[in-house]
C-alpha cells in the first residue's frame, strides 16, 4: 500500500462526492453512534488532537437535526456527517486496524473537512456560546 499515494487521494472533492450521497439516516447513524465516535478518537492518537472539534462537530449536527440551529447550508452537515460517519467505519482507505498508519487517512479527512467548513463552524461555535452564557444567565437569575 502507497501511504503517500492514498493520503494524497484525500481532497476537498473526497469529501464532497462522499458527503454527496448523505441522507437523514446517516445523520440518524452519527447521532446514535455519537459516543463509539468520541470513544475512537479518544482511544486513538493520531485523532486525540481533534477531540475538542469532533466534539462541536457532534453538537452541531444534533443542534441542526433537532431545529435549534439552522444558520447552516446543508452541505456543511453532509460534509461533517461523512467525515463522522468515515472516522467511525474500521474498514476505509487505510484499515484502521494497521499499525501506526492506520488512522492516518481518518486524522487527515477530520483536517480536511474542518478546513472546508472553518467559517460555518466559527458561526456555530459563537451561537452555542451564547448560548451557554443565556442558560448561565438565566440559572443565576433563578437564584437570587
Amino acid at each position: 500500500m502507497d501511504v503517500k499515494n492514498v493520503l494524497g487521494s484525500i481532497d476537498k472533492d473526497f469529501i464532497r462526492k462522499g458527503s454527496a450521497a448523505v441522507n437523514s439516516e446517516d445523520v440518524k447513524k452519527v447521532l446514535d453512534k455519537a459516543n463509539e465516535i468520541t470513544e475512537k478518537v479518544v482511544k486513538s492518537g493520531p485523532l486525540q488532537r481533534f477531540l475538542k472539534d469532533v466534539a462541536l462537530l457532534i453538537s452541531m449536527v444534533k443542534d441542526y437535526w433537532s431545529g435549534a440551529y439552522r444558520e447552516i447550508p446543508w452541505w456543511v452537515i453532509a460534509a461533517v456527517v461523512f467525515t463522522l460517519l468515515y472516522v467511525l467505519s474500521p474498514v476505509d482507505l487505510i484499515p484502521d486496524f494497521i499499525p501506526v498508519i492506520g488512522l492516518l487517512d481518518d486524522a487527515v479527512v477530520i483536517a480536511l473537512c474542518l478546513a472546508m467548513i472553518e467559517q460555518n463552524l466559527l458561526r456555530y461555535q459563537e451561537w452555542k456560546e451564547a448560548q451557554t452564557e443565556t442558560t448561565i444567565n438565566e440559572d443565576e437569575q433563578e437564584v437570587t
